[in-house]
């Protein structure tokens, strides 16, 4: 299931992390393979200042499985917010501080200025809503 929902991932972010996704369907959807792909794609939010959505989450927990086709068809509906998967499992040194999956951080001005865990499409439809 994780793996279908990634499908809107750009086809290098798919490649590294080991599966083939078409690159059209979500254009603001990145998603970190590794921890340093991490690192850069956290550093471009800070720097962009850009409002975004980080989604920490595993492809072991079942609720995250269920919110994640979710949170890439926001990703349409949203399209001045960037969005970004973390997979805890791939990204382990820069996602050591995330006790709970899923868990979103969502950043303005570069800063982190929210979090919310667990899950809920109107719950987060709502909280995506609140910082577009």
């Amino acid at each position: 299931m994780v793996r279908e929902a990634k499908a809107g991932l750009k086809d290098r972010e798919a490649e590294e992390a080991g599966s083939s996704f078409p690159s059209s369907r979500h254009g603001n959807l990145s998603a970190a393979s590794s921890d340093d792909r991490f690192k850069d794609i956290l550093q471009s939010v800070r720097s962009s200042k850009s409002p975004a959505v980080v989604y920490y989450g595993a492809s072991w927990c079942r609720v995250c499985c269920q919110i994640l086709p979710a949170f890439c068809r926001f990703s349409n509906e949203f399209k001045n917010l960037k969005f970004i998967y973390a997979d805890i499992d791939e990204c382990p040194d820069t996602t050591q501080n995330i006790r709970y999956t899923p868990t979103f951080h969502f950043y303005h001005g570069g800063e982190r200025v929210d979090e919310m865990l667990g899950a809920g499409e109107e719950r987060l439809h709502d909280r995506l809503w609140l910082h577009s």
